[in-house]
């Protein structure tokens, strides 16, 4: 048994394992499975030696907390890093100063990609497989589709990863395999023989596929645990990813479950907590949006959330007494439970399932979720949407994520935002809405800056989508958007048509959106479902 032992070492020797030029592949969301000390360790070498240079560093969710003292950062130096394969970016608060690594690529000094990130999560499992690489329609129409940017983020990143081809008469995208030299993941116990268990995370993302396609690239795998155990004294139905796959062990006592989260085992699915730690919403615009959103779903509904307002909807729910009615999901792969919001979001509060995340995007791709709930930065007159770049805003570079393949492969998408930005005052008193103030800058515009969902493709396919502002409501119809539910306290002309960058299309039966939604007391949700 000695011989499949495996090495624990420092951070900074497990750097050593890695040569420069290699593609590197993480794990992380957000602060989530992030193996930091093996980051960290990474710097340091660099640092001290200049070694490893010229990485290209693949990682399907983005590495590291919202602050930049976590993750990727460790790694934003020229130099140390020669390209980036990202399914999303860290987007740290405005008030905060951006993660370096957005200077690196806003300044061409890194080649920069932003794939779907479902499509990553299946990319590896498909470069263990020696597959050609995924073939796929999630990405066509948008910002993704090698005949418009191919994913790419600046200007000295070339078109290498995505093609168009044409199967059974249609068109599909391929996503290029690659080799993968080193994974580097996260689990929460060893044993010495270098099987991995989770029970401590809140996901599980890919590891298992991450750590497949370097060991069958004939890689190196380095995980990141909290501690190590006796060889035979883990149960095998808890190992995540097999000691034949890892190569060596860093320990880190101290690593934390989530952003502002140290550990709680009811996001883990250790325990299930008596009670959802749920605090009434306040009335303002956010709770506005997040009720007319839940007023679209239905019972028995699998809804799948994005970041921002609709990460509220569960709440909402919650607050209505139709929480248990519904079935949520998120990408990561909780399934039930009461998702996270803010920059925990990812896991679940007492989740049902944790499944890995390239299951989840089965489910998601094969249209088994019944409605997504999604933010945007920009619409168009056409219904397409942007959240992947603001060239007035340049801290805002988080990239899709799940975005793309929750868009395409949901049959009702509703999206959730507030009508304008910048200094927006909206206050809802007495049953209607009033504007003491309108933001600086206009959401509904003539042409997205990035198409990350395609309005016009959508329509011919025959989804259903909406967009719930905090005055107003708009659907996507062949013609394009419609108005379709107005606000009480919100004029037509004055608010809605002069803040839009589109010819306004008003529905013949637009009406005033439900005075409910603006009072402070429960909508009645429960006994409109019974």
């Amino acid at each position: 048994m000695g011989e499949r032992r495996k090495s624990i070492l420092s951070p900074e020797e497990a750097a050593q394992l890695i040569p420069s030029g290699a593609t590197v592949t993480v794990s992380s969301s957000a602060a989530q499975l992030v193996p930091d000390k093996v980051l960290a360790g990474i710097e340091a070498r660099f640092l001290a030696t200049g070694e490893p240079k010229g990485l290209t560093m693949v990682f399907p969710v983005a590495v590291g907390d919202s602050f930049g003292t976590v993750g990727m950062d460790h790694l934003a130096y020229p130099g140390l890093i020669k390209r980036l394969i990202g399914g999303s970016y860290v987007n740290g608060p405005a008030s905060k100063p951006a993660p370096k690594i957005y200077a690196m690529i806003l300044g061409d000094q890194v080649e920069a990609y932003n794939l779907p990130l479902g499509v990553l999560m299946h990319l590896h499992r498909d470069i263990a497989a020696k597959k050609p690489g995924v073939i796929t329609k999630i990405g066509l129409g948008t910002f993704v589709d090698p005949r418009d940017r191919g994913g790419r983020m600046n200007g000295v990143t070339p078109p290498d990863l995505i093609e168009v081809v044409q199967l059974r008469g249609e068109e599909w995208l391929l996503f290029r395999a690659f080799p993968i030299d080193v994974a580097i993941i996260r689990g929460t116990t060893a044993d010495v023989n270098g099987n991995i268990t989770t029970e401590h995370e809140g996901v599980t993302l890919a590891i298992l596929a991450q750590a497949t396609a370097a060991h069958n690239c004939g890689g190196t795998v380095i995980a990141q645990v909290k501690r190590v155990v006796a060889a035979g004294t883990l149960d095998p139905q808890k190992v995540k990813v097999p000691g034949i796959l890892v190569d060596a062990l860093v320990v880190d006592p101290e690593q934390r479950q989530n952003t502002g989260i140290a550990y709680d085992p009811a996001i883990s699915g250790e325990i299930r907590a008596a009670a959802f730690p749920v605090e009434p919403a306040p009335l303002g615009p956010e709770k506005a949006i997040a009720r007319r959103a839940l007023m679209q779903i239905r019972p028995g509904d699998i809804v799948n959330l994005g970041f921002g307002i609709s990460s509220l909807v569960p709440q909402i729910a919650f607050e209505e007494g139709v929480f248990d009615q519904l079935n949520f999901t998120v990408e990561q792969g909780a399934v039930g439970g009461l998702p996270l919001t803010g920059f925990a979001f990812g896991a679940s509060h007492n989740p049902e399932a944790i499944i890995d995340s390239p299951a989840q995007f089965d489910l998601i791709d094969g249209g088994g979720v019944t409605v997504g709930c999604l933010a945007f930065a920009e619409v168009d007159g056409s219904g397409s949407v942007n959240v992947t770049r603001l060239k007035a805003q340049p801290h805002v570079l988080a990239g899709a994520g799940g975005f793309i393949n929750i868009a395409m492969g949901t049959r009702k998408l509703v999206y959730c935002g507030t009508l304008m930005a910048g200094g927006l005052d909206i206050r809802i008193e007495a049953g209607s809405v009033h504007i003491a103030q309108d933001g600086r800058f206009q959401k509904f515009v003539a042409r997205v800056q990035d198409v990350t969902f395609n309005g016009r493709l959508a329509a011919e396919q025959g989804q259903e989508v909406w967009y719930f502002t905090e005055r107003c409501v708009f659907r996507l119809t062949k013609d394009g958007l419609v108005l379709a539910e107005v606000a009480p306290g919100v004029d037509l002309e004055r608010d809605i048509r002069a803040k839009v960058g589109f010819p306004l299309q008003v529905a013949a039966d637009c009406r005033a959106m439900d005075a409910r939604i603006f009072r402070t007391e429960p909508m009645g949700l429960a006994a409109d479902w019974t």
